[in-house]
């Protein structure tokens, strides 16, 4: 019998990230007006600079980021002072500054919202002109920011300290996976940082920087996961694969300094008394079954949520069965709810970001991908001029709401896409069998992950009294890259105590 099932690479991916962009309600093309106006922009020359504008182009200012990455928001720098505390200044790009508001582009960012990067296709929030180019922090390129600076205390907290506007330049544009190999001692010094006088040693300053404030906000309570997010491989256009993304120190050193770089930028802006938005995780809304999920595995947490005692719980599991961390990371953040943003009005108690383990958080160290950091910038700045913020309350409730509900969808298409890209993947594999975990099993279906590659697939034969966490052996029966089915057979389990 003939096989009428698409061949891989029949099967169109890009076309499918388009449909998946529209049904979660993203517009993905950019409307002519938005280009219109975004090409006819100017690339400002900085012979004159604003009078309250700092010169700080001398600075070892670089970047981390993913390899691919042009649309660059933030870069870094670190002293010691005299006293040994250590202060952070944290460059923001100004984005601001070509994208005015209400403006056609404005309007088409406050829609969509963020990026939505997809693995296969990325869909920007500003056009690349802008996002990849004139508002993007790149290297050798002198760039408007909006400095927000810190003060890391000798036990780990952090001071908040000024914003300002300044001139910058990035000294070097550097990648997560190569510094944070270097910075473990498991790959060799990148080129980026070798050929730049001073910034082996600069680099080595933040780490320790943030390897303080982790350690801080470690003993606070912060909650440390580890979950399985497929990055899709492409190699000249071509899916190639899916690898599961590892921690390491570079990655956690730039969520160091963004967690202490927003909380300051809400310190500024509660000190000038103007509303804001928070972005915020409340305290778990399901902690009964957080409870529950600890105690299956002989663990006692308080009958009230306690974010040190759930750190401590998932520090323990994390060594004592690795294998296991990514579905328990997943199911206590199912069981916390997601995070959200929120309107604060002047004076008001925040919510607080429970994940974190701190009160003031926000989202404003990248403009070029996500709206509400335009938002934050520009009450930021009004701030600086003398004026009134350009929000009021109530818009800025609407605001978050709508926000919240965007980086929901944006989820939702990354999700889905991953699971196209799997199912694509997997169609030369029908028949095969593969290593997997339990990581779903409920009256509406049970799911398991493949230990290699990561996809994720429900399991439609063989399912019955399978548990969560449980090792197993499945065979692939089908696979659907357009409804991003992946179908297993499960023909062998682990006995579970």
């Amino acid at each position: 019998m003939k096989d009428h099932r698409p061949h891989p690479h029949d099967i169109d991916l890009r076309t499918i990230a388009w449909h998946a962009m529209e049904k979660y309600g993203f517009e993905p093309r950019f409307p002519p007006q938005v280009m219109d106006e975004v090409n006819a922009m100017q690339e400002r020359s900085f012979g004159d600079l604003p009078k309250d504008t700092r010169d700080l182009r001398t600075l070892l200012w670089s970047s981390i980021d993913n390899h691919d990455s042009q649309d660059l928001d933030q870069l870094e720098y670190c002293e010691r002072m005299p006293d040994g505390t250590m202060r952070v200044q944290v460059a923001i790009a100004d984005v601001d500054s070509y994208v005015q508001k209400q403006s056609p582009t404005d309007e088409y960012a406050a829609h969509n919202g963020t990026s939505v990067y997809t693995g296969v296709i990325t869909f920007p929030m500003l056009p690349d002109r802008l996002s990849h180019g004139i508002t993007s922090l790149l290297q050798g390129k002198d760039r408007l920011a909006i400095i927000i600076e810190f003060l890391i205390q000798h036990d780990g907290s952090f001071t908040p300290g000024e914003v300002y506007r300044a001139l910058v330049r990035n000294k070097a544009k550097l990648v997560y996976e190569e510094v944070g190999e270097w910075l473990e001692g498991t790959g060799p010094i990148p080129k980026g940082i070798e050929e730049v006088h001073g910034l082996e040693e600069q680099l080595r300053l933040q780490n320790d920087a943030a390897q303080l404030l982790r350690k801080y906000r470690r003993d606070q309570g912060a909650l440390e996961f580890d979950t399985v997010e497929p990055e899709v491989v492409m190699e000249n256009g071509e899916v190639r694969g899916l690898v599961a993304l590892a921690p390491n120190p570079a990655r956690a050193l730039i969520e160091e300094f963004m967690v202490a770089a927003n909380g300051t930028m809400v310190a500024r802006l509660g000190t000038a008394g103007v509303p804001m938005i928070q972005r915020v995780v409340k305290t778990p809304r399901n902690w009964a079954g957080i409870i529950l999920a600890a105690a299956t595995l002989g663990e006692t947490l308080p009958e009230n949520p306690d974010a040190k005692a759930l750190a401590k719980f998932l520090m323990k599991e994390k060594a004592a069965d690795p294998l296991h961390f990514p579905d328990l990371s997943l199911a206590v953040i199912k069981l916390m709810g997601p995070g959200e943003y929120m309107m604060l009005e002047p004076g008001a108690t925040p919510t607080g970001h429970f994940a974190l383990a701190v009160v003031d958080y926000t989202h404003a160290t990248a403009p070029n991908r996500r709206y509400v950091d335009i938002i934050n910038q520009r009450q930021a700045k009004a701030i600086l001029m003398g004026k009134p913020g350009p929000y009021s309350s109530a818009d800025l409730s609407d605001r978050a709401m709508w926000l919240t509900d965007r980086e929901k969808a944006s989820k939702k298409v990354k999700r889905f896409m991953r699971k196209s890209v799997a199912a694509m993947l997997l169609e030369d594999s029908i028949g095969k069998t593969f290593e997997a975990l339990v990581t779903g099993a409920a009256d509406k279906g049970t799911y398991v992950r493949l230990l290699v590659p990561p996809a994720e697939g429900r399991v439609v034969k063989g399912e019955q009294n399978l548990r969560v966490g449980q090792k197993v052996r499945v065979r692939l029966l089908k696979t659907d890259p357009y409804n991003g089915f992946i179908d297993f057979e499960c023909i062998g389990r682990e006995k579970m105590a």
